[in-house]
């Protein structure tokens, strides 16, 4: 998955305790397996205006909303590749494109210092900055994630992710994940991820344990975590 590119799918979230999370897990036992990349740890920069206009546009839960964001698995340094996503909500529909380049060079093409790659997701991606005008990464935020995929449809993926972080100092993606925790120690964040309908089994089982989908946004939750942080007098974040 980490390579695939392009992305049109439904995603639901639902935040749940350990406990939950293992007859989750006990549950997908006979219908998932862990996918190629079973376990990382993800660092992100999500990218934003200085007064954070896409995410506070997110958060007022409009017809059409758009993050964008540079993401390694893993430590990554200014050679590495990474991966700059470009994610749009329409309708309850998540569409994601990315492309793969070194670090530094992702950094250049946001500041303006290089063109983005000819391609048209690299046009999607000038087009985006143009539109916005002085986009740059704002909020570092990181987390564990374990994931898994169907074993008749491959498309079909749940991810948990716990020790769900962020911060807006070091803003690069080779350092640690130190940074405010969005949820406490015992909850974790899973995120079921399809082209259509959820299997039965599945449905079964979260109605079991009266898990209902949120509308949980790990950037929108730093978001206000940051403002009520400020509200408070508390610059830790700053």
């Amino acid at each position: 998955m980490k390579n695939q590119m392009v992305f049109q799918r439904y995603e639901l979230k639902y935040v749940m305790t350990r406990r939950q999370q293992e007859a989750i897990l006990a549950a997908m036992e006979p219908y998932m397996v862990p996918d190629e990349y079973s376990h990382s740890s993800i660092r992100n920069l999500y990218l934003d205006t200085p007064d954070f206009r896409l995410i506070r546009r997110s958060l007022e839960r409009p017809v059409y909303k758009e993050k964008l964001r540079i993401r390694s698995y893993g430590p990554a340094g200014m050679e590495d590749p990474v991966y700059v996503e470009l994610k749009n909500k329409y309708r309850s529909v998540v569409y994601k494109r990315r492309l793969s380049l070194p670090q530094l060079a992702a950094l250049d093409c946001v500041d303006g210092f290089q063109l983005w790659p000819h391609t048209q997701i690299g046009r999607e991606l000038a087009y985006t900055m143009e539109f916005y005008h002085n986009l740059a990464p704002m909020v570092f935020l990181s987390y564990e994630r374990d994931s898994y995929r169907g074993m008749e449809d491959e498309q079909f993926r749940v991810t948990f992710d716990s020790e769900i972080r962020y911060r807006r100092q070091m803003l690069t993606l080779d350092t640690d994940t130190r940074g405010t925790a969005i949820l406490p120690d015992d909850r974790v964040l899973m995120e079921v991820k399809a082209a259509g309908s959820l299997p039965l089994w599945m449905v079964h089982i979260l109605s079991e344990l009266r898990l209902f989908k949120t509308s949980f946004s790990k950037y929108g939750a730093a978001y206000q975590s940051m403002i009520l942080a400020h509200q408070e007098g508390d610059r830790k974040y700053a």
